[in-house]
């Protein structure tokens, strides 16, 4: 299952499946702290940075406004309360198949992106995260490209 499907999915359910909405809701809180982490990595958080982690959170997780807006402050106060990033990726590689990770690499070089730059720590932070995510230099490169053309960068 895809990661859309996957954490769409969550919509669409019964009431009675609490437990899958937490592991679900987790999983996207940890994507969302990732992608702040990963924002904040040149020093600032941007408004560029944060419509782009809202526009990801509204359009690829289908959240609505309101709650996309909730999850980002969630995954704010998660990734200041953080020193590291291990239990992010941890969530992410326990919960997704490869084709999800890379999703989730994707959305992390939206990112990046946002501001049309990339410096050394961002690069540096998605090396890690590629890394930790089981996702090899090469893809993360590939992906990285991609996000590129489509923000017309290359």
């Amino acid at each position: 299952m895809s990661i859309f499907a996957k954490l769409g999915s969550i919509f669409n359910e019964d009431a009675n499946v609490s437990a899958t909405v937490s592991k679900v809701d987790a999983e996207k809180l940890a994507a969302a702290a990732l992608m702040v982490e990963v924002a904040v990595q040149d020093g600032e958080f941007d408004e560029a940075e944060r419509r782009t982690i809202e526009k990801i959170l509204k359009e690829k997780l289908k959240l609505s406004a309101d709650d996309a807006d909730e999850l980002l402050r969630k995954a704010e106060d998660k990734q200041s309360q953080s020193i590291q990033i291990l239990s992010f990726t941890r969530e992410i590689k326990n919960h997704f198949d490869d084709q999800g990770r890379a999703n989730i690499m994707e959305m992390l070089w939206e990112v990046v992106f946002a501001d049309k730059e990339e410096d050394n720590y961002e690069s540096n932070l998605m090396r890690r995260i590629a890394g930790l995510l089981y996702i090899s230099d090469k893809q993360s490169g590939d992906i990285r490209k991609k996000v590129m053309r489509r923000r017309n960068l290359l």
